[in-house]
Formats: C-alpha cells, sequence, structure tokens
C-alpha cells in the first residue's frame, strides 16, 4: 500500500531532526545527538500534530522555542531552525547569528529560500566572523500541516480563506497572493509524495488559477533535470505508488451548503459543537461549582476507539463509549480483587501478580481514553437536547436528499420555535433549504415568510442569504447536487436505555443514515472512473510530463484508484468523511486524500458568509 502524505512528512522531518542525515526505516537512534530546535508559528503547526514533546526528545531535542522569543544563549550546543523564508525570519536568524547564540546553525526553510535572502544570510555571517557557524541550509517543502494519514490542510488558526478570494473588494494582488500560497502548499505536498500528478479542476473560479500555476510550477522544475526535485528518493521509501495520482481542485463556491450542514457522525459533530483545531478540541466542564476549559487531543493511531469510531454517528458511538466503561470497569474490578486476595494471603499467585503489575499501563491508558471520551461524548449529548440538533440534522438529510419536509409549514415550525436551536442554527438549516431548491419553486412571497421568520428567530441583518443569493443568481447552482441519500429512524438504544448508562440519551432521535454522496464526492467518482461526459468535460485537464495541449478543455480520460482532492477556500470535516467512507466502499477500495486551505466549522463558514454579504451591500 502506498504510503501516506502524513508518514512521508514525518520522516521529513525526523530526517532534518538528525541534521538531514537519512534514517533506516524502523531503526532508532540510540545515541541522538543534543539539540534545541527553533521554528515559527508555521513550524509549530506543522510539527504539533506529528511528534510529541517525548517523541521530541527521543530524537535529541533537548529544548524547543519560538524564534521570535526571548532565547538566552547556549554556545555549546547545535540549533535547528524550522521556519518559513519570510524577511522578519531571515532578520531574526541573522541576529542569532551575529550574536553567536548556538554552536552552529542548520537552517530549514518550510518551503524554498530566495536568493535575496540567502545574501543577506552570508553578508551577516561575513560581518560577524561568524561563516562556519551556519552549517547548511535546507529547503524542506513541507508547506502543510498533516492532520491524518489521509487529511492535510495549508493553514490553521482560523484563517477566512473564502471571505479572502471571494471578497468584493478583493484586490487582485491579494487573490494573487492567496493562489500563489495554495500553489506553494500543493507543491509541497506532491514533492513530499515523489509524485507528479495528472491535475483536473473546473474553469473560471480560483481552482482553475491554482491548477495552471501548480502545472507551471512543476514544468519547471522537471525542465531543470540537475535540480529536479521529483528524481530522487531520500526519505527511504522510493516510489511505491503503481500510478501518478489524480489531483482534483475545487473551489468551495461549488457547493456551499455542506460546510453549513448539521451532522451526525462523531467527528464533524466535535468541529461543529465543540471546534477542532489541530486535532484539539477544548470542553467547557464544571468542577465544584466552577467552570473550566479543558484541551482534549485526538490522537492517530494512539487512541484506537477514536480511530474506530471517528465516522460512525453519534448513538454509535455513545453506545461504545457506555462499553468501553463497562470493560474498563470490569478490569479495574479485577485488580481491586487481587489487592484483597494479596492482603489476606489466600490464593496468592506470583504469576497472577506480575501479570496485574504489567497490565496497569495499558489499564491506566485506557482509563485516560475512556475519561476522554466520555466528556466528549457527553459535551456533545448535551448539545444535542438544548440545540435539537438531531432534529435539524433530520430535516436537512430531507432536503439535500429531495425528500420532501412534510409540508413548508415543518420548515417555518422550527424557524419559529425558541426551544429549537440558535440563530445561527435556524439560519444555516433555511440556507442549506435555499439551496437545494430549484430556482422557480421558491415565491418572493414564500421567500419574504422565511425572512420575516428568520429577523423574528433573533437571525440579525441575512447578510449571509443576501450573499448566497446573489451567488446563487450569478454562479447558477445546479440544486441537483443535492440528492441521493436518506435517514431513518432505528432502534439502537438498548444498551443506552438500561439503568446505569453513563448516557441518558431519551429525547435525543436515533437516526441511522443510508450513504449517499456528496456534491465533492460525485465529482471525484465521475472523474476517477475516467468517464467522458458533458460533466467531466468542463474539467480542465493538466499532465506536466507532457506538451501543453492545444485545446485544455479536452478530456483525457484516466481511471485511478488514486486520488488527491483539495478543495480552495476551505474544507469541512462532513465533507472528509463522506468522500473517505466512499474510498472504502469502493471496489477495489479507492485510495483518496483529502485536503484544504484550512478547515472550516459551520458557525465560522456562516460568519465568511455574513461578512461577504455585508461587503457586498457596502
Amino acid at each position: 500500500m502506498a504510503v501516506s502524505v502524513k508518514d512521508r512528512q514525518l520522516t521529513s522531518l525526523k530526517r532534518m531532526l538528525n541534521f538531514n542525515q537519512p534514517t533506516a526505516r524502523g531503526t532508532k537512534v540510540s545515541e541522538p545527538v543534543w539539540k534545541i530546535l527553533i521554528y515559527d508559528r508555521a513550524g509549530e503547526a506543522i510539527i504539533a500534530p506529528l511528534l510529541s514533546v517525548k517523541q521530541l526528545r527521543d530524537l535529541g531535542v533537548t529544548l524547543h522555542l519560538l524564534l521570535h522569543s526571548d532565547r538566552d544563549e547556549i554556545s555549546d550546543v547545535p540549533a535547528i531552525y524550522f521556519l518559513l523564508p519570510t524577511s522578519d525570519n531571515v532578520r531574526r536568524i541573522c541576529k542569532d547569528v551575529g550574536d553567536k547564540l548556538y554552536e552552529s546553525h542548520h537552517l530549514n526553510f518550510i518551503s524554498a529560500v530566495s536568493r535575496q535572502h540567502i545574501e543577506d544570510l552570508a553578508s551577516t555571517a561575513l560581518q560577524h566572523n561568524a561563516v562556519t557557524s551556519i552549517s547548511r541550509v535546507f529547503d524542506q517543502y513541507l508547506n502543510f500541516v498533516s492532520l491524518e494519514d489521509e487529511l492535510f490542510v495549508l493553514r490553521t488558526g482560523g484563517t477566512d480563506s473564502y471571505a479572502e478570494i471571494n471578497a468584493p473588494d478583493a484586490a487582485d494582488t491579494v487573490v494573487e497572493a492567496a493562489t500563489d500560497a495554495v500553489v506553494d502548499g500543493l507543491f509541497s505536498v506532491c514533492v513530499t509524495l515523489g509524485a507528479i500528478p495528472v491535475i483536473r479542476s473546473p474553469r473560471g473560479n480560483a481552482a482553475e488559477m491554482v491548477a495552471e500555476k501548480l502545472d507551471k510550477k512543476i514544468r519547471e522544475n522537471l525542465r531543470d533535470t540537475r535540480n529536479s526535485l521529483f528524481t530522487s528518493s531520500a526519505d527511504g521509501f522510493g516510489s511505491e505508488r503503481i500510478q501518478r495520482p489524480l489531483l482534483v481542485v475545487l473551489d468551495r463556491s461549488f457547493d456551499l451548503a455542506t460546510p453549513l450542514r448539521h451532522t451526525w457522525n462523531y467527528q464533524p459533530l466535535i468541529d461543529d459543537v465543540l471546534e477542532l483545531n489541530l486535532n484539539k478540541v477544548t470542553v467547557s466542564e464544571s468542577s465544584e461549582g466552577v467552570r473550566h476549559r479543558k484541551v482534549y487531543e485526538l490522537n492517530l493511531p494512539a487512541d484506537k476507539f477514536w480511530a474506530a469510531n471517528k465516522g460512525r454517528p453519534f448513538p454509535a458511538v455513545a453506545e461504545a463509549v457506555q462499553s468501553e466503561l463497562d470493560s474498563y470497569r470490569g478490569a479495574e474490578e479485577e485488580v481491586k480483587q487481587l489487592k484483597e486476595v494479596i492482603d489476606d494471603g489466600s490464593g496468592f499467585s506470583t504469576d497472577r501478580l506480575t501479570s496485574a503489575v504489567s497490565s496497569l499501563p495499558e489499564l491506566l491508558e485506557r482509563k485516560r481514553l475512556v475519561d476522554l471520551h466520555t466528556n466528549l461524548a457527553t459535551a456533545l449529548l448535551d448539545e444535542i437536547k438544548h440545540r435539537k440538533l438531531d432534529v435539524y440534522f433530520e430535516i436537512e438529510e430531507k432536503l439535500l436528499s429531495k425528500t420532501r419536509v412534510s409540508d413548508e409549514s415543518q420548515l417555518l415550525e422550527i424557524l419559529g420555535d425558541p426551544e429549537s436551536g440558535t440563530p445561527d442554527d435556524k439560519l444555516r438549516l433555511f440556507l442549506i433549504y435555499f439551496l437545494s431548491v430549484s430556482g422557480n419553486s421558491l415565491s418572493d412571497s414564500d421567500l419574504d415568510s422565511y425572512r420575516s421568520a428568520l429577523r423574528d428567530a433573533g437571525c440579525g441583518d441575512l447578510a449571509a442569504l443576501r450573499y448566497v443569493a446573489h451567488h446563487r443568481r450569478m454562479s447558477r447552482i445546479n440544486s441537483s447536487l443535492y440528492s441521493d441519500g436518506s435517514v431513518q429512524s432505528v432502534s439502537m438504544f438498548g444498551k443506552l436505555m438500561s439503568h446505569g448508562s453513563q448516557f441518558v440519551m431519551e429525547g435525543v432521535k436515533n437516526l441511522a443514515v443510508k450513504q449517499h454522496k456528496l456534491p465533492l464526492t460525485k465529482v471525484i467518482d465521475r472523474l476517477a472512473e475516467g468517464k467522458s461526459d458533458s460533466e467531466t468535460s468542463q474539467y480542465r485537464y493538466f499532465d506536466p510530463k507532457l506538451l501543453p495541449s492545444a485545446d485544455p478543455l479536452k478530456p483525457k480520460p484516466l481511471a485511478t484508484s488514486d486520488v488527491i482532492v483539495f478543495v480552495v477556500g476551505g474544507g469541512s470535516y462532513s465533507e472528509f468523511d463522506n468522500v473517505m467512507e466512499y474510498g472504502r466502499n469502493k471496489v477495489p477500495v479507492r485510495r483518496i486524500t483529502y485536503g484544504a486551505t484550512e478547515m472550516v466549522s459551520p458557525s465560522r463558514f456562516l460568519g465568511q458568509l455574513e461578512g461577504l454579504g455585508r461587503l457586498q451591500d457596502s
């Protein structure tokens, strides 16, 4: 099986921390050279999901510090730098070299450093007689963040790339800079994978700009055979991909409904209710009457429960948490019984004691994970009950699958119910309804009724609706994108309804969702099958290995089982979950890697639409 982009990025980081000397796979450095790691915020974000503090220590990193922080001189220890090649960063490196803070400076830039910055470094080193202190300078091409084996992003920390690109007052230079940054990140992904993809993209949006620029950048690199980044494999993996991957670059504007959806699966639900950032989630908890915020880290593959359940419906997850809790309590009871046996001296067995002691670390780890997911599931359940998220999810699934709600009054009823959800929940629901109906099926009088209901529900000035309406008129969104699927209530709460359960699910619908394809998944299905029809013909074709085509719109069918899909303007965990399930269920299995400028929560995406609506009005 092909090695994931996360595995390759991790290998590159380990090589960097070994002073850019390759290490054999599966081996561990017995006596690492101790060093200091200096990074900027971008470098910190890249490393955080991949290497823990303990793992850094095992690799010889005794101290890791931010570049722009107060740092003391440690003149007998080498320093490894990992950062973006910005002017501010280069100036600070020059200061470190001039002050001779460290024994030697090993400079690793996340993306390619400019000639001007190299000259600045050389000038500083000569001026301070510190030429030998700069050991080597590397371009690492690691300008992306691997969150999971099949998931990567280019930005973190609450960025708004969709609004940035689509703002009505956005200058051409801003859009150019934004697309250039995406190209730089995707180029890093390709270099890290050691693969030259075939690229497909729709016409007339930011995705097409990205695809054109990426195609050009890869072509230019391939022309320089002496310095091509695609001819060597220093990571020890070699070229393990049987075929070249298909890279599909899409624009968020082709589907505005999916990022707004209320969802029912564990990982997307956590992102909606609690928000995920760099695989960390913050929960507000109460202890002795005092509220405090606690951060939980969701690690793969260490957290096997998360790996097995992150894509499952919430009721099934709640039941699995309860089963894990019962199992842990049983194991804990066995240890307590052994203690009683030891205390009274009856039936004492050395083997039994040894076995119990050796199982304690595993038992403690199980307790930590059980507590983590119990707390997360409890927080989710509280929000589901408080906001009636199960009701919203059920209605939205029917809307998107073209199963009519019983009548339009059902929609008005939930919009007017002060006990059902927040104003944002109501606005999200209506926007999905608005995007899912055909253009002429909603009369002006009906729309006025809905607007009035939304205002009465506290949804503010409805700027998001104005933007979506304008966007729909201009782009002619096809409502048939949202179809294929159904939702039904089934009985799966047997264990959870029994007394002694940690979760009281009464009043919450148990919804079983039929697998269906979201718009992005439908696009991937057609392009990966190599189908040539009126839909796929609208996607441009780029092959950096071939001469530029005289007819760039002419599709060249290519069936493949290895797909990378990237969304310019923000990704969604609902989308990620849906396309991953599609790939797993395909026969043969289709390997899909999902990427986006950033993963955006529904509330944050709604905020971007509102901001764009107000800019549009001004």
